[in-house]
């Protein structure tokens, strides 16, 4: 169950909660999870605004787009990587209305620890999260 956080600035979407309801439901299609509510209730995206000038490269341009996900550890393989950030990019670039904003987006992908990712107060294992899934697909 990632979360994601988008850092940009001001302004660069039309609607930010659509991008962050589409980033999500993206992510979990990637992670390949059912559609459940222990995955659609905890898998969220931040979408965080800065003003222009709280954003720079090494040569002082601010439009730029950084997007994170963190995820459980080894959840995704090596062609999930690339479809998550391929997919994330269009997402974002679709959202602002920019198709060149693909060419300024950093998707970065972070993986928790085994343990370190928290749910109702307890720090889950894969193992745990899985036992979850089971028994909610389980359940009348």
């Amino acid at each position: 169950m990632p979360m994601i956080d988008v850092y940009a600035a001001t302004g660069t979407f039309a609607s930010n909660h659509q991008l962050a309801q589409d980033l999500a439901k993206a992510v979990m299609r990637w992670e390949g999870v059912p559609a459940i509510p222990l995955f659609l209730d905890n898998t969220a995206a931040f979408i965080h605004e800065l003003p222009p000038d709280a954003i720079s490269n090494a040569a002082g341009d601010s439009n730029y787009v950084r997007v994170q996900v963190l995820t459980p550890v080894n959840v995704l393989d090596r062609d999930k990587q690339l479809g998550v950030v391929k997919e994330l990019t269009e997402i974002v670039a679709a959202a602002a209305g920019d198709p060149t904003l693909a060419k300024r987006t950093w998707v970065l992908i972070t993986e928790s620890p085994e343990g370190g990712w928290g749910i109702q107060g307890h720090a889950n294992t894969n193992a745990d999260i899985t036992a979850l899934a089971r028994a909610a697909l389980a359940a009348p």
